[in-house]
């Protein structure tokens, strides 16, 4: 049998909750920001609270703080100037280097007197279409067709001194542009006097040639041998 339910409004069966007194907003606030704060002070190390430290010292860890980030910044900017120079020395360093016109080639027809006349160059026998390069930095002071050269490109070096590529069968530069050493001129050919797929090269110095072994042997390239002084300085570095 189910037990009635007392009516009296005035009653309560269970636990009453013994009333507290409101807490003001402020005390809120106030309480949850010394919580945070704690929680900040345990998560930094327990830095000092800032009360604690005078301001002498406060104005101190501010400088120290603002002379790392300018150290770490100087660090930086030192850093990429050395990279920049690095870059501009790699770059006086081609500038200033001579190299093989092309590899893989056969040293053929020395400079001297051949049927009568002078062979004022040397041939480099290749396959026909084989990409060479030039052997120093200058100025592209012709570049097309040069009679008995064929396709041929010409280039003034700083020094005054002028390298001719004969027989190609294609330029790769226009005249007036500025090259550097192991920069693409031509593809190899048989263009003009020629008798055969090879790259034809001439030295000229005020207008006169010049054997192209000794040379080029003065200047760290042994032509012959196919070798070259810059790239093993380069590599033994």
């Amino acid at each position: 049998m189910r037990q009635r339910l007392s009516s009296e409004p005035d009653r309560y069966r269970g636990r009453r909750r013994v009333p507290t007194p409101p807490r003001s907003r402020y005390a809120a606030v106030v309480t949850t920001a010394f919580v945070g704060a704690g929680i900040v002070a345990l998560g930094a190390n327990a830095l000092p609270d800032a009360k604690s430290v005078s301001p002498s010292a406060i104005d101190e860890l501010k400088r120290a703080s603002i002379t790392s980030q300018d150290a770490a910044s100087r660090a930086d900017s030192a850093d990429v100037a050395t990279r920049a120079d690095r870059g501009q020395s790699k770059a006086a360093a081609e500038q200033d280097a001579w190299l093989l016109p092309l590899h893989g080639y056969d040293f053929n027809a020395p400079y001297g007197v051949r049927w009568g006349k002078l062979h004022t160059g040397i041939d480099l026998v290749a396959p026909e279409g084989t990409p060479y390069t030039a052997i120093h930095s200058g100025t592209v002071t012709k570049a097309g067709w040069f009679g008995g050269y064929g396709y041929a490109v010409i280039v003034q070096h700083p020094d005054g001194s002028e390298a001719i590529y004969g027989h190609s069968s294609e330029v790769s530069v226009k005249e007036g542009q500025q090259v550097k050493a192991g920069d693409q001129l031509g593809l190899v050919g048989n263009t003009g006097h020629s008798y055969g797929s090879h790259l034809h090269l001439e030295i000229h110095v005020n207008g006169q040639p010049q054997d192209p072994v000794p040379w080029l042997m003065k200047r760290g390239v042994n032509i012959q041998l196919e070798l070259e002084e810059f790239y093993s300085e380069a590599a033994a570095s």
